[in-house]
Order: C-alpha cells, then structure tokens, then sequence
C-alpha cells in the first residue's frame, strides 16, 4: 500500500515581509548609493484587505451598478466583518440571489437601490428572506 504525499504552499503571505528581506547580490564589492533609499513595495494585501479572514473577492456580473462606477467583469473586495450603514454599497442576499446594491436604512425600512436607471430601488419586508452578506471595501477595475 503506497502512502500518498500532499505538498502544501510554501507561501506564507506578505503581511510581514518587507522590502529588506529581499536578498542582494553585489558582484562589484561596493554596495549602491541608491540601497540606503530603497523604498518598500506596495503591497496590496497591505493596502486593500484590513481582515484578512473576513475578505473575499467578487466578480461583478451584470451593469446595475454603472453609475456607481462598478461595472460588469470588475472584481469587489468584500469585507464580511464591517457593519452596513446606510448608503454604503453590499452585497445582500434577497430570496438566496446574491446582489450588490447600495444600502437604505431610515427608522422604519430597508431598501436596496440599484446604480441605473433601468431597476426601481427594492424594498425589504418581514416577509422578505434577506440578510447582508458583506460589505463593498474596493473595486478593481482592468483597463
């Protein structure tokens, strides 16, 4: 009986590596002026996720949020541990459809209000099944 082997990842993510651990190699004997002003990278993972474990990416299909500026085929950064506040935008699960959709509350309703014109806003009942799934923190856009 042949004993199988799982080989994990050996990357560990960027949260902790900085510019200086990259290692350099200096073939001339002298190092370069310019490595006492090397800067850090940016680093994504450091710039646009700030939870790690409650961050997922979204790719966005169809064009209800055009004039918000998120279009179909971008990607969202959707942070699940953010409270939703009222004009926000979320992704919000109606009737078990996921939807991305600018957040509503006033004192006594919830509305989900679509970015174009062609949706009218969505008003959430008791008798609606809906919860909030997440919160929109970025988009990424391809040029």
């Amino acid at each position: 009986m042949e004993i199988e082997q799982f080989y994990a990842s050996g990357y560990n993510g960027s949260k902790r590596f900085t510019q200086s651990d990259v290692p350099t190699a200096n073939a001339t004997g002298f190092g370069s002026a310019a490595d006492d002003y090397m800067d850090k990278g940016i680093d994504l993972n450091e710039q646009l996720i700030k939870n790690k474990p409650a961050t997922f990416f979204m790719r966005v299909q169809g064009n209800n949020m055009n004039n918000a500026a998120i279009h179909h085929g971008d990607i969202v950064i959707v942070d699940r541990s953010i409270k939703p506040v009222s004009g926000k935008i979320i992704i919000a699960v109606v009737d078990g459809e996921m939807l991305i959709r600018r957040f509503e509350k006033t004192m006594n309703k919830i509305r989900l209000i679509p970015e174009t014109n062609k949706l009218s806003p969505m008003e959430i009942t008791e008798y609606t099944d809906f919860s909030i799934w997440g919160v929109v923190t970025y988009v990424i856009k391809s040029m």
